[in-house]
């Protein structure tokens, strides 16, 4: 429970984001936002790999009982983040130039956006960092720090957002100020966290051995594959919105607002997907080369898989449900925009498709990201994006349906838990 409130923080920030923006007189701001986060999916959810690596190398050393490899974890990838991190700084100037020219929409909206991406990127090196804690966190099954965590990001960020936008006017450009130095604040606090836990003694002794080849070498190995599987599912929603915003700057406020909903349930539903991923590890760790040989194992995992199927699958489920029944009101809290309001009815429903499918996806990306199965996740995202998602969505973009796309969203997800469930009953 408590991996799910501090995952529920991430979206309902974002939902505060978009209820001040949707609320300003202009709808541009809302869409730049969205058009600038597509860049920023893939500045950073590229990275995603420093939080999805750390926990499960974390999780099998700790329960390995290997205290010194629980460390090494820590400061080896954290040092990986802080390297990216500089680099994003370094060269941010050529990523703005190329992701806008790539990204399609109206003059207005890509200006809202350029002035969002120019504050937000600061956060870049404390973004990367606070994943590596955050892994290193769910690995050590900590959720009481990751909820604390999670708390002081979110609030701070929506404080933040209430001064810069509304007090001080700043809309999309104060969005990704107040973000940014969310990030820096719970760095501060998530250090602070880390170095009360960590003897001195320990910290000497372990920074010692940081320099390892053959340790990169392995963490470079996993992530690779975790890398090509989040670059996959990164570039099918970016995909998503910019054939969203191709359709016109109402049509991409639309499937903002829903995109919005598929988010909240998605990190509601990764809270379970984060418990399943520390559990899975930790039983891996236990067993080491005995893992496909051990009946109790394979029967706890099992075990395992059947409560957070079920219980992910009831609560996607039930987030499309409710809004369903209640779209305007409930979209209503986020935009006073009658004419996106209304349109949104007409989609509201493949809610259930979306969020049906992706609940056992994103389970199922737990459970193999805590047995450090990079390769399995790697083609399940490769087939399901290529396969599920891309015909659909170059069908969508020539007949400029918004239906189609949407149900091309729901092939990838469809896609995405077929192939994983295969992997598990072959």
């Amino acid at each position: 429970m408590v991996n799910i409130l501090s995952n529920l923080m991430v979206p309902l920030a974002s939902l505060v984001d978009v209820a001040f923006l949707g609320h300003l007189t202009e709808i541009r701001h809302l869409a730049g936002v969205a058009i600038a986060t597509v860049l920023f999916n893939y500045i950073y959810w590229t990275f995603g790999f420093l939080r999805m690596g750390t926990t499960g190398i974390t999780a099998q050393a700790r329960g390995r009982g290997e205290a010194d490899r629980v460390v090494l974890t820590l400061l080896r990838n954290s040092a990986i983040a802080l390297v990216i991190g500089i680099i994003i700084l370094i060269l941010q100037q050529p990523l703005r130039e190329i992701g806008f020219t790539l990204l399609k929409a109206e003059p207005e909206v890509i200006e809202a956006g350029q002035a969002y991406y120019n504050t937000l990127i600061w956060g870049a090196p404390a973004t990367l960092l606070n994943f590596v804690l955050l892994g290193w966190f769910l690995g050590k099954e900590q959720g009481s720090k990751i909820l604390l965590l999670s708390t002081v990001n979110k609030g701070a960020n929506i404080i933040f957002d209430y001064l810069f936008i509304v007090r001080w006017g700043q809309s999309s450009s104060g969005a990704g100020a107040a973000t940014a130095i969310s990030q820096y604040l719970t760095l501060l606090i998530g250090l602070i966290l880390v170095l009360g836990e960590i003897p001195w003694a320990s910290w000497q002794q372990n920074l010692n051995k940081l320099i390892d080849i053959a340790a990169f070498k392995a963490i470079f190995s996993l992530n690779r594959d975790i890398l090509i599987r989040t670059l996959a599912l990164v570039s099918t929603f970016a995909l998503f919105t910019n054939l969203s915003a191709t359709m016109g700057t109402e049509v991409l406020a639309v499937n903002t607002l829903l995109l919005q909903i598929v988010t909240l349930a998605a990190y509601f539903i990764d809270g379970i997907a984060f418990a399943t991923e520390s559990i899975a590890g930790n039983l891996r760790g236990r067993v080491g080369d005995r893992f496909a040989d051990s009946e109790k194992v394979d029967r706890q995992l099992l075990w395992l898989l059947k409560l957070a199927g079920g219980s992910s699958l009831v609560a996607g489920l039930s987030f499309a449900l409710i809004f369903y029944l209640f779209p305007q009101s409930l979209f209503g809290l986020l935009t006073n925009h009658l004419e996106v309001i209304e349109q949104v009815d007409n989609y509201v429903w493949w809610l259930f498709f979306v969020l049906g499918f992706g609940s056992i996806a994103y389970m199922l990306d737990g459970y193999f990201l805590g047995l450090t199965a990079g390769k399995i996740l790697r083609q399940s995202t490769l087939i399901a994006a290529t396969i599920g998602f891309a015909p659909m969505a170059i069908a969508a973009w020539y007949w400029q349906s918004s239906h189609l796309l949407w149900l091309a969203l729901a092939l990838f997800m469809a896609t995405r838990s077929i192939t994983l469930g295969l992997k598990i009953i072959t």
